[in-house]
């Protein structure tokens, strides 16, 4: 995968600064750069309290990432099938046994993870995974695709050609953003010329997804050799334990921990970060539209017994207009857009304008049932009050809806102004069971009025 394509959507994902490319000479810069974005995001005091909450693991993660970070690690996870070796080679790559290995099934039934010896100094951190098909697979593979998505590279290891549930694996892999190499793993039970052929094909059938120079063959436990005791003559024969050959892989590993190891992690953790800044956002936006229904609903049912109430003409069209003044000031400080008292009026002013140029009759039936209560003295207002202060609801409601549109977009209409966004809004809410709610609840508060 292009580093330098990784490089720039970080880039854009993290700062609006220009930010030096991950050269030998600019990436301790851009990997400073990005350790100070997570610590900013780490420590960023407009994140609510309780999203910081629901998403505690998440920012557990970063701290551990931004840890590993100024610590100079390169975490590298081990992929494959059940039975591919990934637990031998990773095993042959530290040149101890540190992983468990075994002939059934399952045996790497959780993550493990142990530093490279060679590679100590550079902080190389292989990371043993859970089998991709086995039996009891979803759980551990999901554990797999997590540990993947905190890893920093990924050696998916295969022992032939490319079953389609592997390739899918690897076209999941590469999704992640993560840098890939192939190891093709038992390449001793095959000849030079089928391992030569075999790579190709690998090579083939990866592509876009591995680069050539990344496929690799290893043998992590190569089969034992026969060896013959010629020298007494006796034809006698022992198997001999033959060592891994991993070299090639061990090579590569080290010179990517020693070109791009910081530069890995910090791309790592900062796409990881922009998830994250991602999901803040959304529950963020998420809390403020359950504040902010809250809010109009309360303004609703203040207005429409307000309205249902008041036996003056035309006095409760003046005090709603109130209301909704004073409930598009609420909202602006839920959205942080904070609006005067004045601003808030001009809001109103707007979008009552654009209401009425859509629904004249409705505020013409507003009109008549206020002038209604003065003729009849209040003797009406039984039977007109529900359906008024209904009316009056509804008109919140959409008011309400309007100005936390124009407060989300950041104080603007957009590009097709007020009147479509209006309209959109009338267009999308559900009048008549907002009517037939409003009418139900003011009903309720008006029999238990005195």
């Amino acid at each position: 995968m292009d580093l330098d394509a990784l490089w720039q959507r970080l880039r854009n994902r993290l700062t609006s600064e220009p930010v030096p490319a991950p050269t030998r000479t600019a990436s301790g810069n851009a990997d400073t750069r990005v350790a100070d974005s997570l610590r900013k995001l780490i420590d960023d005091p407009a994140i609510p309290p309780s999203v910081r909450h629901e998403l505690a693991a998440d920012f557990a993660r970063i701290e551990s990432m931004l840890a590993r970070l100024e610590r100079g690690e390169l975490h590298v996870a081990v992929f494959g099938r059940v039975s591919a070796g990934k637990s031998s080679l990773a095993n042959a790559l530290l040149g101890h046994e540190a992983f468990a290995v075994g002939v059934l099934h399952g045996t790497t039934t959780q993550a493990a993870q142990a530093t490279l010896d060679e590679a100590q100094h550079d902080g190389l951190v292989l990371i043993d995974t859970p089998g991709i098909n086995e039996l009891d697979g979803e759980a551990r593979e999901k554990l797999a695709f997590d540990v993947a998505e905190i890893c920093d590279l990924v050696i998916f290891v295969c022992d032939g050609d490319l079953t389609r549930e592997e390739l899918d694996a690897l076209k999941t892999l590469a999704a992640t953003q993560r840098p890939l190499l192939l190891a093709l793993n038992k390449a001793d039970r095959y000849s030079a010329a089928e391992r030569v052929d075999l790579l190709d094909h690998l090579r083939q059938r990866t592509q876009g997804l591995v680069r050539e120079q990344d496929v690799l063959a290893v043998a992590a436990r190569p089969a034992a050799q026969r060896v013959v005791d010629a020298e007494n003559n006796r034809g006698f024969s022992a198997e001999q334990a033959t060592p891994p050959d991993v070299a090639a892989l061990r090579e590569r590993l080290l010179a990517i921990a020693a070109r791009e190891g910081k530069t890995l992690s910090a791309l790592n953790a900062g796409l990881y970060a922009g998830r994250l800044t991602d999901q803040v956002s959304a529950r963020i936006a998420e809390t403020r539209r359950a504040v902010a229904s809250k809010l109009i609903r309360h303004y609703c049912i203040a207005k429409g017994v307000a309205v249902a109430l008041n036996p003056i003409p035309v006095a409760d069209l003046l005090a709603a207009a109130g209301l909704d003044a004073a409930m598009v000031v609420q909202l602006s400080r839920v959205y942080g857009l904070p609006l005067t008292r004045t601003e808030s009026g001009r809001l109103v002013a707007v979008i009552s304008a654009q209401l009425a140029a859509l629904m004249g009759a409705i505020w013409g039936v507003q009109l008549v049932a206020s002038a209604l209560k003065g003729v009849s003295a209040g003797l009406s207002t039984v039977v007109t009050a529900a359906a008024q202060g209904a009316l009056g609801w509804y008109a919140t409601v959409l008011i309400g809806r309007a100005a936390e549109r124009y407060l989300i977009a950041g104080k603007s209409w957009g590009e097709q102004g007020a009147k479509r966004a209006v309209a959109e809004i009338v267009a999308s809410l559900d009048r008549d069971s907002i009517l037939r709610e409003a009418r139900e609840e003011i009903l309720k508060r008006l029999k238990r009025a005195p």
